[in-house]
């Protein structure tokens, strides 16, 4: 009939068929037809079936995700808000993959949207699973929220340079969204950490780690501290490991991108925490420069830190987070003051992401 074709009319008639509705397999087609709302993000026809005992745990019968996991990978973020606020488990993770709704909006670009609604919503980036234990327990593989991040990072070494450029935007703007919501990119294990394999790869992942370091991330292991991994020790490792010459460019550049990533750490903490052991044996042209940074850095751990330097770091904490510089062009200060306020050799960095 010609009625049915507007919206508001099949919605209509929708109702009416499920309160007819009189068989022993009625709530298993109503949750199945959820899912498939779900799919096409049909907010007004999954809000009947809701209405009408469309149960919200109900998984597909091949891939075992929830209406809600089924939202988040069509991105379909209405459809997300409408799943949670019927009640909807946002921190259910799938039986198969162990995916949480986060874990799935996190793994592509066009996904964004469902993962600023989830977050919006109350998505626990340290959600606990129905035991009490840490989402980072209940995963097999032992996966994290930046787990995806740190995969895909990987993706770009080696890769089409438009192609990498792209993931790496992807990776900071979901990043962004996540420490906005209290993730730790610090915390243990190592490979697990979005904060250590940035600074394992600081060369390459710049721009990444400076944002993380300016949002506040703990530069050594968020939960056993420098005994566990330091990023003092990793810096001054790679920058040893490197042979270089004195016309090699690439370790001029290594050496300058470290340089700003031991002063953003040495300025985000008022006492320096370096590891033990942390001795150092460098080779190469550039031997005496990476000692004397070695140097300067436990002159500062052997003495109280002078009254500039605790300005200057408790300045640029409180302007955290991310972008600190920018932040600091803009204070009303001398310019010789906001030079000493800046981290050494700073630039922009959405140019780079």
């Amino acid at each position: 009939p010609s009625y049915v074709a507007s919206e508001e009319s099949r919605i209509l008639v929708l109702t009416e068929l499920l309160e007819r509705a009189h068989s022993p397999f009625y709530q298993e087609g109503v949750s199945n037809a959820l899912l498939k709302m779900a799919e096409l993000g049909l907010t007004r026809a999954a809000d009947v079936l809701l209405r009408h005992g469309a149960n919200l745990n109900f998984e597909d019968p091949v891939t075992y995700y929830t209406a809600l996991h089924i939202a988040v990978l069509r991105n379909q973020p209405d459809m997300v808000e409408l799943l949670v606020h019927h009640g909807a488990d946002i921190n259910r993770r799938d039986r198969i993959h162990e995916s949480s709704p986060l874990d799935l909006a996190s793994e592509e670009p066009e996904r964004l949207p469902c993962l600023q609604r989830l977050l919006d919503l109350g998505a626990d980036v340290n959600a606990a699973d129905k035991h009490g234990a840490d989402v980072k327990a209940t995963t097999k593989d032992g996966d994290t929220v930046f787990t995806c991040i740190i995969f895909l990072l990987g993706e770009t070494v080696g890769g089409d340079k438009e192609e990498a450029q792209m993931i790496n935007r992807f990776c900071f703007q979901v990043t962004r969204l996540l420490l906005a919501h209290g993730a730790d990119p610090s915390e243990c294990p190592a490979h697990e950490s979005l904060t250590h394999i940035c600074l394992k790869s600081f060369k390459l992942h710049f721009p990444l780690l400076r944002f993380l370091l300016e949002s506040g991330a703990a530069y050594n292991c968020s939960l056993h501290g420098a005994s566990c991994w330091s990023g003092f020790h990793i810096i001054f490792e790679r920058l040893c490991s490197h042979p270089g010459c004195t016309e090699d460019e690439s370790h001029a550049d290594l050496l300058r991108k470290a340089e700003t990533v031991l002063d953003l750490m040495v300025t985000n903490s008022q006492k320096l925490q370096l590891p033990e052991n942390f001795d150092i044996h460098p080779v190469g042209s550039l031997a005496e420069k990476i000692q004397a940074l070695h140097f300067s850095l436990r002159q500062l751990e052997s003495y109280p830190p002078p009254l500039k330097h605790l300005c200057r770091v408790a300045i640029r904490r409180y302007l955290q987070p991310w972008p600190v510089d920018v932040k600091v062009k803009a204070l009303p200060l001398p310019d010789r003051l906001k030079w000493f306020l800046l981290s050494e050799h700073s630039g922009s960095m959405e140019d780079d992401i």
